[in-house]
């Protein structure tokens, strides 16, 4: 039987390393095809290997707690009299590795180790390994803070603990007390990291362990002006994706304001039908989007260098902000779904996105994407191409202002929309026709029901 090489999957556009949160299986262990093998952290979601080929996993290459670029070797499966070397030897002199030998015809591209559906996050799991050897800075705060005789002061206001829902699951499943911990998101607020950071740190235990000491104020560490935070997976890609959109993509914006008055009436309508899925301003938004891509197609386009490749199915990206960053998962084939499909999916597709359990297909493939701000009271911005799309629409908050009608001075509600263009693939009008066809649906907006 022919040695199977597993390789770093790549399963997004935009991935170029994931990280092993741990190996399900261990050295000499026998691994039948489909097995799962590990589990993978990516900027976008926590993943599970399956092994492609049979026989015993003889050796693995990168450790858990460690990251590795896709296409690399991790890891090696043969029988046990079959002849490795070679194989770890080339690993360890750099060199890509090969397609698995023992891929079936017309697989030859394809990585020894597929993902499968995201596995809920273990909180162990995601540990740093230990054989790093390096000192998180949530463990020299925890250590700093028993030197000093003191604990951390609470993360909240008036004894409340300001901590994101994540946090508070992991600290549950980790025993550690969110009130000896110091947070490092907005305003002091506790979030993944922090827990994470503190649940490995050695003086953890003796912090918890020690009844008598009572927080007090303390002032900063002497000399301690900053803090240098490690780039999550998913901020480094939003740092290493963005220069690549913004510098050389040449975007230019259009702006339009849409009355919402009547689609804001029907969906109260909507939303008070008993058994009926709530519908969100943003369900609105995405059907219309993609029942006017369907008619302006140049939109729904993307640049290929000598070319212009032309979606006649819309895959709609849902920019949903998370602690560590903004990812946009993937809505497939919107076009064909109705307002209620819309609203269902989405918003699952929104949670599982949060809890970092999205499928392979729903992280690349978007033709378009919609970044909705309105419930951070936006009035209106310009948001950034995510390449290799050719445009994204930017969505502020519906406001009530006054308005000057042929019945005279009222109050109304009304949105902004702004659509980012890439210039490569369509011009000023092409945009403008575009965002005129989503405003008249919007302001019409039981052709959306149809």
């Amino acid at each position: 039987m022919p040695v199977t090489k597993v390789v770093m999957p790549k399963l997004s556009e935009q991935m170029e390393s994931g990280k092993i949160i741990k190996w399900l299986k261990k050295e000499g262990d026998r691994v039948q095809s489909g097995d799962i093998l590990a589990e993978v952290e990516t900027d976008k979601a926590d993943v599970e290997m399956e092994a492609f080929g049979s026989g015993v996993l003889r050796k693995i290459l990168v450790a858990a707690g460690n990251k590795a670029p896709v296409g690399s070797l991790i890891g090696v499966i043969a029988e046990e009299n079959d002849d490795i070397g070679a194989v770890v030897a080339q690993a360890g002199s750099g060199a890509p590795a090969a397609a698995p030998s023992g891929a079936k015809r017309g697989m030859a591209d394809r990585p020894a180790a597929v993902p499968l559906q995201p596995k809920s996050e273990d909180p162990a799991a995601r540990k740093p390994s230990p054989s790093t050897g390096s000192e998180s800075p949530g463990s020299r705060r925890v250590q700093d803070a028993v030197a000093a005789a003191s604990v951390p002061q609470p993360s909240g206001d008036g004894g409340r603990v300001k901590a994101s829902p994540l946090a508070r699951k992991i600290a549950a499943q980790s025993g550690v007390d969110l009130k000896l911990i110091q947070g490092s998101g907005p305003g002091g607020r506790i979030v993944r990291r922090d827990v994470e950071a503190a649940s490995t740190a050695p003086a953890a235990a003796a912090v918890a362990a020690a009844p008598a000491l009572r927080p007090v104020a303390q002032p900063a560490a002497a000399g301690a002006e900053y803090e240098d935070l490690p780039l999550s997976p998913m901020r480094s890609a939003i740092a290493r994706r963005m220069p690549l959109s913004k510098a050389p993509v040449p975007h230019f914006y259009v702006t339009s304001e849409v009355a919402m008055d009547r689609a804001w009436e029907l969906r109260e309508e909507l939303n008070g039908l008993e058994g009926q899925p709530k519908i969100s301003v943003n369900d609105f938004i995405i059907r219309a989007c993609a029942l006017t891509l369907l008619q302006h197609p140049g939109v729904n386009a993307s640049f290929q260098g000598e070319s212009i490749r032309v979606f006649h199915r819309v895959h709609m990206g849902i920019a949903v902000a998370l602690e560590e960053g903004l990812i946009t998962p993937v809505l497939r084939d919107v076009h064909a779904k109705s307002l209620a499909q819309i609203a269902v999916e989405a918003r699952d597709l929104a949670e599982r996105a949060r809890q970092r359990k999205l499928r392979t297909q729903e992280l690349s493939g978007a033709t378009f994407s919609i970044s909705n701000l309105g419930m951070f009271d936006v009035r209106d911005f310009s948001a950034i191409i995510n390449p290799p799309e050719g445009a994204i629409l930017a969505v502020g908050s519906v406001r009530r202002v006054p308005v000057v009608s042929d019945e005279g001075l009222g109050v109304g509600r009304r949105m902004a929309l702004t659509i980012s263009c890439d210039h490569r693939v369509m011009d000023g009008a092409m945009g403008a026709r575009f965002l005129q066809d989503v405003k008249k649906l919007l302001e019409e907006p039981l052709r959306l029901l149809v």
